[in-house]
């Protein structure tokens, strides 16, 4: 669709380890690469050694385009997940997103299998379960929700996740943006990435 705006962070002082995607919320209802979860998964991923590439989606900030609903986000992610393997050749590549994002690279993540090439791991926070249909992901997925989000309800996550087996961690007391709850995701992502 055009130009595609991003933000690139890098570990600081040293190589990176991998390269992690971080996809925003949805465009329709203001979700940006600026998006504070984003912005935590961001730094949760710098923290771990990876450099992290953020975009705005097509129609958002100064990229081109408009609302694809999903499909040409889809594309445009695979686009990054393209430049920045040529830019960082044999790094591992770990796909993370919040809410409509999480839609997203689970369809990122389920062309990339079909290529032979999976992600490493992927990280879905305020999984959007019930409202798009997500694809199935690997049994090491990271699934993070809040008990109260009234945005995605808890109970249609877990009914995703049921059938695949997939554990869920719910964050007591968050609502749908983690307000005054993101250090739980940064603590929880760092643990598990470590483990």
């Amino acid at each position: 669709a055009g130009a595609i705006e991003c933000k690139l962070d890098l570990p600081p002082e040293q190589a990176p380890r991998g390269i992690a995607l971080i996809a925003h919320p949805h465009p329709l209802y203001g979700g940006t690469m600026d998006n504070k979860v984003v912005q935590t998964l961001a730094r949760t991923f710098v923290g771990l050694g990876y450099v992290c590439a953020r975009m705005n989606f097509r129609g958002v900030g100064a990229s081109a385009g408009t609302h694809d609903a999903g499909i040409g986000e889809t594309d445009d992610i695979a686009l990054l997940y393209e430049h920045m393997t040529e830019h960082y050749p044999g790094l591992p590549v770990a796909l993370s997103g919040f809410s409509f994002g999480t839609f997203v690279q689970s369809r990122l993540q389920r062309q990339l299998a079909a290529q032979g090439k999976p992600a490493e791991r992927l990280v879905l926070v305020g999984c959007a379960a019930g409202k798009w249909d997500l694809a199935e992901v690997p049994a090491d997925t990271i699934v993070i929700h809040g008990e109260q989000d009234d945005t995605i309800p808890l109970a249609d996550v877990l009914d995703w996740a049921r059938p695949q087996d997939l554990p869920v961690i719910v964050i007591p007391g968050a609502d749908h943006f983690f307000h005054r709850k993101l250090h739980h995701i940064r603590q929880l992502v760092t643990a598990m990435w470590r483990d």
